[in-house]
């Protein structure tokens, strides 16, 4: 199934797509849903009452209020190669918070205070039930399935400190959707191998496969349900290959205008112009 949430008349509704079509499911977005014990029986069942066209739909991000939001950087071999780090022990674990969503695509607000606003295409996990410590086939079933997400980042704030959480959080910077794909719909599973790419203009700045994942979904999913309760609704975004600007020679950053586009095999894309000067 492809799920998404919807902006339908000043508010949002939790929809399946089929066809050229978007079923309303009977709830006001996927966080909604999700929460519900069963929400995949609700979510393939037929019978809607409402449905919308996917010509023109305006797409929140596909969990509009997650409880959390936890980020794993240095995933990618290649990515953490041309950042100049060794390869990670463990996974490295940044948050980022529901301000910072936007949707598939809306505008990204670049911040009039950074001079080095850089893109990220990643595979984002959404969350399906409630675990703590999981593990194996527990941890695999937590997997609700998958979406696209750009960690767009404040280059020059990341690097203040050692702590990179500044240059990540700040608001409307972060596309998520358009929708979550289901594993049973994806080569690979709960372990997807997928194309990814992100362009800017026109021009591929990233491409690469989530096969090439030091840390795949699952391992991801046990990692963190360690630290904290996982809820329904919520993302754990999977890193970034390489091709990102801050690594170019010469570095290339986002000023405005731009129109970048990240993209996964089999989930869809993002679609965004960059806003300047935050006027978004």
């Amino acid at each position: 199934m492809k799920l998404a949430t919807l902006r339908v008349d000043g508010s949002t509704r939790a929809v399946r797509l089929d066809g050229d079509r978007l079923v309303d499911l009977g709830a006001a977005d996927l966080g909604e849903l999700l929460a519900r014990d069963d929400w995949a029986a609700g979510a393939a069942a037929e019978g809607a009452v409402a449905s919308y066209s996917v010509e023109g739909a305006d797409f929140a991000p596909v969990v509009p209020r997650p409880s959390k939001v936890v980020c794993v950087g240095l995933n990618y071999k290649n990515h953490i190669q041309e950042m100049g780090r060794d390869l990670p022990e463990h996974p490295t674990l940044f948050a980022k918070f529901a301000d910072c969503l936007i949707g598939a695509a809306d505008d990204i607000e670049r911040p009039e205070e950074t001079a080095e606003f850089d893109w990220e295409v990643e595979l984002a996990v959404v969350i399906g039930k409630r675990v703590r410590r999981a593990r194996g086939a527990e941890a695999e079933a937590a997997i609700a399935g998958f979406t696209v997400l750009n960690d767009i980042t404040c280059r020059d704030w990341q690097f203040r400190t050692r702590e990179w959480l500044q240059g990540k959080m700040w608001d409307s910077s972060t596309p998520v959707g358009p929708y979550l794909v289901t594993p049973d719909e994806l080569p690979g599973g709960v372990r997807p191998e997928l194309e990814l790419s992100l362009t800017v203009d026109g021009e591929v700045m990233q491409q690469d496969n989530t096969g090439d994942l030091l840390f795949d979904p699952v391992a991801l999913v046990e990692y963190v349900s360690t630290i904290m309760r996982l809820n329904p609704g919520d993302v754990i975004a999977t890193g970034t290959p390489g091709g990102v600007g801050h690594a170019r020679t010469p570095k290339r950053y986002l000023t405005g205008g731009e129109r970048v586009v990240a993209e996964i095999q089999g989930i869809g894309r993002l679609d965004n112009t960059v806003a300047g000067d935050g006027a978004a």
